[in-house]
């Protein structure tokens, strides 16, 4: 890390199945992080347009069931493609706001939108989408709604007080995943989610300790009540109150909390970052320097493969 830096961990609820109301809201949320002085400001798993919660999205398993193909259309419908108005919105805001804004979206490909992705979108200050990144292996209930990912988001940004990179909840637990974000020198490792157990935190406080980074970690809040009267699955939600209780937190390279874990409610968790604890974090160990063997372990990314791809490593290890 070149210097210290104020970073805003951000859990609140969209504007369920809205996009454009949903990015009202965050550029609200944005720019008050902003006016308390963050230079980096992250959203969670597929804050726009809604994360898909297990207690109404297990309705798609079924072969023909009409409200849960007209809640997919109406996803998909508020999901954002890369290059679209909404997309530069997001571009916008953090272009005027002068900060780096990391979104969790779903994600559509306006030349084949039939498949929707879990992605995270992190923006420059000059508005360039300076980092896509797909989630690799959507889990459980979440393979039936989205595609899978990629390899070109396994690494980490530099932008001008350190660098900056992440994966989307379980993909967390893929070891190969998170050392492409350790050897591509990731110091801030945003680690977005809708897991909202106790197990979860024992997960953030690990990736700390194993990547000697800071970990900012915005977790998924969802209220039954916060749904559109005309949410074609509602009676899935019938008896819930709180389907998404959050859990976000910041962590310092050591494991240890500098804000949260934020539970039942929305709101904006703050940290300043030391670049001074970080390196003194490494002293004893550094996953991808003096404590790695790449004449013993070899490993690679190919950045472009899908699913089902083969295709040898394109970035190997050194």
């Amino acid at each position: 890390m070149e210097r210290a830096v104020t970073v805003a961990c951000v859990q609140a609820e969209p504007v369920i199945l809205d996009r454009e109301r949903t990015l009202d809201k965050l550029e609200g949320l944005a720019a008050e992080a902003a006016g308390r002085g963050a230079e980096l400001v992250v959203f969670p798993e597929t804050f726009v347009p809604v994360y898909p919660s297990s207690r109404w999205a297990k309705a798609f398993a079924g072969w023909e069931n009409d409200g849960a193909k007209e809640t997919f259309a109406r996803i998909a419908q508020n999901s954002i493609a890369v290059g679209s108005p909404s997309e530069q919105r997001l571009a916008a805001c953090a272009r005027e706001l002068g900060i780096w804004l990391v979104t969790g979206v779903n994600e559509v490909e306006t030349e084949r939108p039939g498949t929707i992705y879990n992605a995270l979108l992190y923006h420059a200050p000059d508005g360039s989408l300076a980092l896509h990144h797909r989630k690799l292996v959507p889990t459980n209930h979440e393979r039936l709604i989205w595609g899978q990912g990629d390899g070109r988001g396994l690494n980490a940004v530099e932008t001008g007080f350190g660098r900056v990179g992440g994966l989307i909840c379980w993909e967390n637990y893929m070891p190969l995943a998170r050392f492409a974000l350790y050897e591509s020198g990731v110091e801030i490792y945003v680690a977005s989610t809708a897991d909202d157990g106790d197990a979860w935190q024992s997960t953030l406080v690990h990736i700390a300790r194993e990547s000697r980074s800071y970990v900012v970690s915005p977790s998924a809040f969802q209220r039954a009540s916060s749904y559109p009267d005309d949410f074609p699955l509602r009676a899935e939600l019938d008896g819930a109150g709180v389907i998404g209780r959050g859990g976000s937190a910041i962590l310092a390279p050591d494991g240890s909390y500098l804000a949260g874990p934020l539970y039942d409610e929305e709101g904006i968790l703050y940290a300043e970052l030391d670049p001074g604890r970080l390196l003194a974090e490494r002293q004893r160990f550094d996953p991808v320097g003096h404590y790695h063997r790449p004449d013993v372990l070899r490993f690679g990314v190919s950045p472009s493969a899908r699913a089902g791809d083969v295709t040898p490593s394109t970035r190997p290890s050194a």
